[in-house]
């Protein structure tokens, strides 16, 4: 392989594992905010596991995560505002990716 092949193939690697830690990343953000929704609405063990599944799955309806805002809005009702749930998802993005660096090492 010629150098240039090489850096070619370095860099479609790191770009396919920051995709697989971006999409890991969104995913564990999702799941976080499900587990804190569900403690709003009164879910424990089981039930607020399949609850943080839930609001995972609502990220693949469409691209970004306004699914996910919008079902959780709408699960909550009046327990938080849909800025409070923006706030909530962004201040665990940071979690997230703590989390699964942690995971990686």
């Amino acid at each position: 392989m010629t150098t240039f092949e090489d850096r070619e193939n370095a860099f479609e690697n790191k770009y396919a594992h920051d995709q697989e830690m971006q999409f890991k990343a969104e995913a564990r953000t999702n799941k976080l905010l499900g587990l804190w929704a569900a403690e709003l609405l009164g879910k424990t063990g089981d039930d607020a596991n399949s609850y943080a599944i839930e609001v995972v799955k609502a990220d693949f309806e469409e691209a970004g995560h306004d699914d996910v805002i919008r079902k959780v809005v709408a699960d909550l009702g009046d327990k938080a505002t849909e800025d409070e749930i923006r706030a909530k998802r962004a201040a665990l993005v940071a979690v997230a990716k703590d989390q699964i660096m942690k995971e990686v090492d």
